[in-house]
């Protein structure tokens, strides 16, 4: 008889109250199945790791470690990758997810103390410091033969847009990157003052020296009305008639503007109208004023920050107050490739530069450009945290090796937890030795022995293929990089742990 009565017990122990059937294995099978999911976008990372690897392939974690440290965003998904693999294995080990999330939560804090621990402070005045950041950030990039002139280009960048002594963190909207086809990567350089990829409208003007520059958001051509009309004209005086008024009317606003002493005339792209005649331009020439046309709209705010000028939205406020001045304005012939406008020697200059990057097709010129707003972000790393810390797998060894430590002061599961956490951090170096060649399992045992005995700056030499003091080899990185990393691989690790279940939508 009890076998009997067990067997409805049974059938029913799917069901709750209301009666819907509830899959008791689903919470798990998602977590397994996001956490999978993951695993497969961080492996296919983990061959662009390091100067050796292959290039990046970014995806939500990766796009937040970019706004906020700017490099490191290949590390963050291998990092979020090996935390998933341990987070997969606790799970089936039967441990609940809220005790592998907050144990994670301990030990990314505790992963910090280190972290700051090991660096080392860095003064904005030590150049050399900050030319070792910037070439370590570039060595794992496509253009790293160029590091030796791009990362003191970056450096100077950003140190001429900051105050170096009050700064706290660097906009970089105020580094206008140009991209101009032609030439090679060794054609790249730093422009204190403006660059136009416009060309000069006038051919007869390509050169002003004690230039004063007018930046105009009205057009230079005959007036329309607002609503769509026609004017029939019968006769040849009344056409005569048109034409004078319109020449009169162009003349007047040309003389005005050469009367306010402008001889460097910026116009604003217009989608309504002309913003320049052919009339206007003829008289302009004839004015000697130098005329640079279809400004874009996005770019007014830094030419005005550049060269100390205003925008004039009406004639009636051309005056010379609202002219910007500089030394040279000129048309520079790119040998063959092209030209530019160059605007130097700014009087009242804005704290802005210009990097001009050249290279032979738009693969190169793309790669450059990244790879120098990766280096321009190092420099702003230190500027936000003024600490540089050792790069080459050192500090995930370091990590792995505390939080060992650590792991024994805990008790029961978190114990457990803390110490999957730091043998999972060992994936960064051994991934960077797999990378460069060498023996993952016998170089990470090697570094981990050198840690343990309190070699702290043991990391990986990809460059001589094995382990060295790697500050000794210059390779550094700044801290938030690091920090930034971990702390956002551990979230997004925490979030995916958090998902039990998966709503279809039709």
């Amino acid at each position: 008889m009890p076998e009997a009565m067990a067997a409805p017990k049974a059938s029913n122990a799917g069901k709750n109250k209301g009666g819907a059937y509830v899959d008791r294995d689903k919470p798990a099978q998602i977590r397994f199945s996001n956490i999978s999911a993951a695993k497969a976008v961080a492996d296919a990372i983990r061959t662009s790791l390091g100067p050796k690897g292959m290039d990046k392939m970014l995806v939500e974690l990766s796009k937040a470690q970019d706004i906020e440290a700017g490099d490191g965003t290949t590390s963050v998904v291998v990092i979020a990758g090996a935390l998933l693999d341990a987070c997969s294995k606790l799970l089936q080990k039967g441990i609940h997810p809220t005790i592998i999330s907050e144990s994670f939560q301990k030990a990314v804090d505790k992963g910090v103390e280190v972290l700051t621990a090991m660096s080392r402070p860095v003064q904005l005045s030590d150049r050399e410091t900050l030319l070792n950041s910037a070439t370590t950030s570039l060595c794992s990039k496509v253009v790293s033969q160029y590091s030796s002139l791009l990362a003191p280009m970056s450096v100077d960048a950003v140190m001429r847009v900051i105050e170096p002594a009050t700064a706290t963190s660097v906009d970089l909207q105020d580094i206008k990157i140009i991209k101009k086809l032609g030439g090679t990567i060794d054609d790249c350089e730093l422009v204190d003052g403006l660059v136009l990829t416009q060309r000069v409208a006038n051919t007869g003007v390509t050169r002003v020296e004690k230039a004063k520059i007018g930046l105009i958001q009205f057009c230079l051509s005959p007036p329309k009305t607002d609503m769509d009309n026609q004017i029939v004209v019968s006769d040849y005086a009344q056409m005569d008639r048109v034409l004078r008024e319109e020449r009169a009317y162009i003349l007047n606003l040309v003389k005005q503007i050469k009367k306010a002493g402008c001889n460097v005339l910026l116009i604003q792209k217009s989608i309504l109208r002309d913003a320049l005649s052919d009339l206007a331009l003829h008289f302009l020439n004839k004015m000697k004023i130098m005329v640079v046309k279809e400004i874009e709209r996005e770019d007014i705010e830094f030419i005005c920050k550049t060269i100390g000028t205003k925008p004039i939205a009406h004639i009636d406020h051309f005056t010379p107050e609202m002219l910007g001045t500089a030394e040279l304005a000129e048309e520079v012939n790119l040998d063959g490739s092209g030209k530019l406008i160059k605007i130097t020697g700014c009087s009242s200059p804005g704290k802005t530069v210009s990097i001009v990057v050249r290279g032979s097709n738009k693969l190169v010129i793309e790669e450059a450009e990244r790879s120098i707003h990766d280096a321009l972000c190092v420099i702003r790393c230190l500027v936000k945290k003024r600490a540089l810390i050792a790069g080459g797998g050192a500090p995930e060894i370091e990590l792995a090796v505390r939080l060992a430590e650590y792991s024994r002061t805990l008790g029961g599961m978190e114990a457990y937890c803390v110490r999957a956490y730091g043998d999972a951090l060992e994936v960064i170096p051994s991934t960077l030795a797999e990378n460069a060649g060498l023996n993952p399992i016998s170089t990470v045992t090697e570094l981990r022995n050198r840690h343990a005995q309190g070699d702290k700056m043991a990391g990986i030499n990809v460059r001589k293929g094995g382990i060295s003091n790697i500050l000794e080899e210059l390779v550094v990185q700044p801290l938030l990089v690091s920090i930034s990393a971990l702390t956002l691989a551990t979230e997004t690790v925490r979030s995916i742990l958090k998902i039990d279940d998966v709503v279809n939508t039709r």
